[in-house]
């Protein structure tokens, strides 16, 4: 008979279902959290409950946010003619960490990917195509990740959007193929940006 501790196991495997986080690093972050003073304790679970309570997507680029529109979106002095499309909300904060790109953004939620059952129909390819309809945006650029998926989901937008006169660029290939936005440094993603190419 296997000695355990069903709460502490409990906390350890839902530890272990977060990214990056195996069995032993599990372990070690419920020990820790066990461990924790009780303000501490509290405080944690405060943030990780207010968080899940007041992130939500902005209605209008899709990023996540905590007020509407989101602080991006209602900032007068970003480029209202240029919208960069990312997979992710995190590669809108690597993208802004080069403090190159100063247009509008718009988040996929992910990449067509037929071998994990995701048309475009998961995507926020629809707000996308809403957004573009006052005719403002003169160009778009895809910032997928240089991945399959990626790339694949960057032509088929590229493809619904040439019809509307719209200038279709796409980043540079200074990000390494294979590679995520989130995890590029902020000089290769400032080259990117510069060296991008109408798709």
């Amino acid at each position: 008979m296997s000695y355990s501790i069903v709460p502490l196991q409990r906390l350890t495997e839902q530890l272990e279902r977060l990214p990056g986080i195996g069995r032993k690093s599990a372990a070690r972050l419920a020990f820790h959290l066990l461990y924790l003073p009780d303000k501490d304790a509290k405080a944690f679970t405060e943030a990780l409950q207010d968080a899940r309570e007041k992130i939500h997507e902005c209605p209008i680029c899709c990023n996540l946010t905590d007020v509407e529109p989101c602080p991006l979106c209602g900032d007068d002095r970003r480029d209202k003619t240029t919208i960069c499309v990312v997979e992710d909300p995190r590669d809108v904060l690597a993208i802004e960490r080069t403090r190159e790109y100063s247009g509008l953004y718009h988040v996929l939620h992910g990449t067509i990917s037929p071998m994990d059952g995701r048309g475009p129909d998961q995507l926020r390819v629809k707000e996308l195509l809403r957004r573009l309809e006052d005719e403002t945006v003169t160009e778009v650029i895809m910032a997928t990740d240089p991945t399959v998926e990626g790339d694949y989901t960057a032509m088929y937008l590229s493809r619904l959007l040439k019809p509307l006169n719209i200038k279709v660029t796409r980043l540079a290939y200074g990000i390494p193929v294979g590679g995520d936005l989130e995890y590029a440094d902020e000089v290769t993603l400032s080259r990117s940006l510069e060296g991008r190419n109408e798709l």
